[in-house]
């Protein structure tokens, strides 16, 4: 009989109490392919199929039903065991944690990040660097402490948790000589655009989702960064596709102003992640819960 793994037992207990694989996943933090890859390895290594879909969602079976008790005991158990290990200390703590993340984080997350650690943990140094590829192996190494924003190509062994949603808008110079309030299907496809071509991140799929309905945009300039497009758009008369939280940044930095697009564009989540090996480590914990309680829960 193959080793019974204690992340699966977790995964086992979500879909008890939820009767749903996706649910448990995005309260465990995993992806649910993860999830359902655990399912399959515990039905394999008790012979059940544990839980059956039904109109009422994934129901246990009479073996799951039995085993339900025993399994919580022991998550039980290695909870009160965890909880006995040693704390972090956010006041006392004289650290570095190094964050990766795109330019949008860097507007949106690190000014509000920064001012609260300055109250609650004055000796909590972070550095900051760009998502790059080699990102994932960084995090797995314990270089990167935290990713965050857009990774959707992270494989199985890392955890991710939603902070919040974004939405993209269009940028426009206040004083822009044909956009007024409300930006036109046809101003859209005839005014020049600054395109932030940035593999890897939400701003990626813009040109992908518009080709699908037929529609090119009139590229005047490429960038391979958002920082300084507010003020390009300010003092020129392009446009750019922006994400909703920093495009509000950009609005109370330079004259510009802010318009609904005129095509609809996916929403993307952006997201913290973290490898498996430091899901346990209190340091580690209290970095992600505090992001979570700064970003998290704040809806669309």
């Amino acid at each position: 009989m193959a080793k019974l793994d204690v992340e699966w037992l977790a995964v086992f207990d979500r879909i008890y109490t939820t009767g749903s694989v996706s649910r448990s996943a995005e309260e465990l933090g995993v992806a649910q392919a993860t999830a359902s890859i655990a399912l399959n390895k515990l039905r394999t290594h008790f012979g059940d199929p544990l839980f059956i879909r039904t109109s009422r969602g994934m129901e246990p079976t009479p073996r799951a039903q039995q085993l339900q008790p025993q399994l919580r005991l022991v998550l039980d158990t290695l909870e009160a065991a965890r909880g006995a290990s040693a704390e972090f200390d956010p006041l006392r703590a004289r650290r570095a944690f190094r964050l990766c993340m795109a330019d949008i984080s860097d507007v949106v997350i690190l000014p509000t990040l920064l001012n609260h650690l300055r109250r609650v943990a004055p000796g909590i140094c972070i550095e900051s660097e760009k998502i790059t590829p080699d990102a994932p192996k960084r995090l797995e190494s314990g270089e990167i402490h935290l990713a965050l924003g857009f990774m959707p190509h992270l494989e199985a062994g890392f955890y991710q948790q939603t902070l919040f949603m974004q939405r993209f808008v269009g940028l426009a110079a206040r004083d822009h000589p044909r956009i007024g309030d409300r930006l036109t299907w046809d101003a859209f496809q005839s005014e020049q655009h600054i395109l932030v071509d940035m593999p890897g991140t939400g701003h990626s799929i813009i040109d992908r989702v518009l080709s699908l309905q037929g529609v090119q945009r009139n590229i005047a300039l490429r960038v391979s960064s958002y920082l300084g497009v507010a003020r390009i758009v300010a003092q020129t008369e392009l446009m750019v596709i922006v994400p909703d939280r920093l495009g509000e940044a950009m609005g109370t930095q330079e004259q510009v102003r802010l318009l609904e697009l005129p095509c609809e564009l996916p929403r993307y989540a952006v997201k913290q992640h973290w490898h498996a090996r430091f899901h346990a480590d209190p340091a580690n914990i209290w970095l992600r819960r505090t992001i979570a309680e700064l970003f998290g829960g704040s809806g669309d």
